[in-house]
């Protein structure tokens, strides 16, 4: 395994550490905890327990996906959307109806937390087009396929 390799997981690893192990392990070991939170949006227990059973899903599988290059081009498509997605759901800084106050506030901290959201989903974007120029093409031909990111070769 040469150096770019190396770099390349590690890079990968980077993208994906706060959904496997830690947000993972998060939702595991403080279900409860994370029920309630999911209760927030979904009232009903067991639609919160459905949608937290799926982001718990897609934080292990897709984030597996990514590190190990198998359909990463899907796997961080999904993530991306996932990060939009709980950015919206979970970090509504709008609603705290403090964001202009001064001093600390919830609603800029809620900020800060949507914007680091959204900068990590542009990051795995940056996976399903590509760093060399191939842009979305080789996603929407093969959108399953792998970016062969630790192959000897250079795959586009």
């Amino acid at each position: 395994m040469s150096v770019s390799h190396i770099l390349a997981i590690i890079v990968r690893y980077g993208l994906v550490m706060l959904f496997l192990p830690f947000s993972a392990l998060d939702k595991t070991i403080g279900f409860e905890g994370a029920v309630k939170q999911s209760q927030e949006l979904f009232k009903v227990r067991g639609a919160a327990i459905f949608v937290l059973m799926c982001g718990l899903g897609i934080e292990v599988v897709m984030s597996l996906g990514v590190v190990a290059g198998v359909a990463d081009r899907m796997a961080a498509l999904i993530m991306a959307a996932y990060c939009a997605t709980t950015a919206v759901l979970f970090k509504r800084f709008w609603a705290q109806g403090d964001f202009w106050a001064r001093g600390d506030s919830r609603g800029r901290n809620l900020f800060w937390d949507f914007l680091k959201n959204l900068s990590l989903g542009a990051g795995f974007l940056l996976i399903v087009i590509g760093t060399n120029g191939s842009g979305l093409q080789p996603f929407l031909a093969h959108p399953l396929a792998s970016s062969h990111p630790y192959s000897t070769t250079e795959v586009r």
